[in-house]
């Protein structure tokens, strides 16, 4: 569907399966790195939206400085970060099948926030300034489950690794009534605005 500029590498910040997948499906060629230990903690009073254009342009900046000048001349920089948000509080990723169970019951019969951020770091020089910072809210709206069903999803440990606890793009789709805002951005990439700014900036073009 499209292809890269010529002479670029796209470099994806991020072990996401469901990252991968967009770029495969687009026909995106990419080098996948995972940045470790990178991700900031949130600091008082910070908004979960500010929260997350930080930690992805962190997780951007940690592979740029990993990066040979000659692969940095070259290289498209993508990087994403996905919160879940309730009553402005920053539900991260669970610390166990309990806290997973705890997590869900809070999102239970309620509305929550998911914001997904995105940096890209074109090669320098490249025209349009250094790089993008951007991300989308969508709000998502969870039917009020019991607690047993609740704890039948919780155990099947696809919440473990999981921001607030559940995948709406696996077993954990049942869980919300319906989506404000775009499904890609729950699922953890805004790809509207992405490709909409990859092809404004000359990164991509759409394939003969």
């Amino acid at each position: 569907m499209f292809r890269l500029a010529p002479g670029l590498e796209l470099i994806l910040a991020s072990a996401s399966p469901r990252r991968r997948q967009f770029l495969s499906e687009w026909g995106l060629p990419f080098a996948t790195t995972r940045p470790t230990g990178v991700e900031p903690r949130p600091e008082a009073d910070e908004s979960p939206d500010a929260y997350t254009r930080r930690a992805a342009q962190a997780k951007a900046l940690a592979v740029e400085r990993r990066l040979d000048p000659a692969t940095r001349a070259r290289a498209l920089i993508l990087a994403a970060d996905t919160v879940v948000a309730l009553d402005g509080d920053i539900l991260g990723k669970p610390r166990d099948t309990a806290h997973a169970l705890e997590m869900l019951a809070r999102l239970a019969g309620r509305s929550h926030e998911v914001i997904s951020a995105v940096c890209l770091l074109p090669p320098p020089g490249w025209p349009g300034g250094p790089g993008e910072l951007f991300s989308d809210v969508s709000r998502v709206f969870f039917h009020a489950w019991p607690h047993s069903v609740l704890a039948a999803y919780a155990r099947t440990h696809e919440p473990d690794d999981k921001a607030g606890a559940y995948a709406i793009q696996g077993q954990g789709a049942f869980l919300a009534e319906r989506v404000e805002g775009s499904w890609s951005t729950v699922v953890g990439l805004p790809v509207t605005p992405l490709v909409r700014i990859l092809l404004e900036r000359g990164l991509i073009f759409p394939a003969d």
